[in-house]
């Protein structure tokens, strides 16, 4: 595939779309025990699958540092959310532990990347520094003592 944008560049979002491929080899294959619901759990993962893409090329889009964070910190939870969803597959009974090895292993190579991506663009600026808090006295004459 030609990446006509930059996200297409991107190595988490090629990691994100083997993902959504992974998924939807999966997904068909899945046979639940008489009267266990998935359908919740099926569609949430392909909807956090998506989102993951998604806020990733949004987020690459932006300009703007902070915005840019937000939005791979967005796809992260999603990655992360992907991961529950299987996790609650394998306890409903849908599928085996050993069979979701190969999502959940992209799922924490895609997290970490967008960990990464977080941290270099997340503002310096923006975090506080510690403040010393007083309660009562006079803050004024104890600041002149020192």
């Amino acid at each position: 595939m030609n990446p006509y944008f930059a996200h297409g560049r991107l190595e988490v979002y090629q990691a994100a779309l083997q993902f959504i491929s992974w998924n939807a080899r999966l997904t068909p294959d899945l046979a639940p025990p008489p009267k266990i619901r998935i359908a919740e759990a099926t569609d949430q993962l392909d909807r956090a699958s998506l989102s993951v893409l998604l806020n990733i090329a949004e987020g690459n889009g932006r300009r703007r540092r902070p915005v840019r964070a937000k939005f791979f910190d967005d796809a992260r939870g999603s990655a992360t959310e992907c991961a529950a969803c299987l996790d609650a597959l394998v306890a409903k009974g849908a599928v085996a532990d050993q069979r979701i090895e190969e999502g959940k292993a992209l799922l924490a190579r895609i997290t970490a990347m967008l960990s990464k991506l977080v941290a270099m663009f997340e503002e310096e600026g923006l975090k506080e520094e510690p403040v010393e808090y007083r309660v009562g006295g006079n803050f004024e004459k104890e600041k002149e003592s020192e």
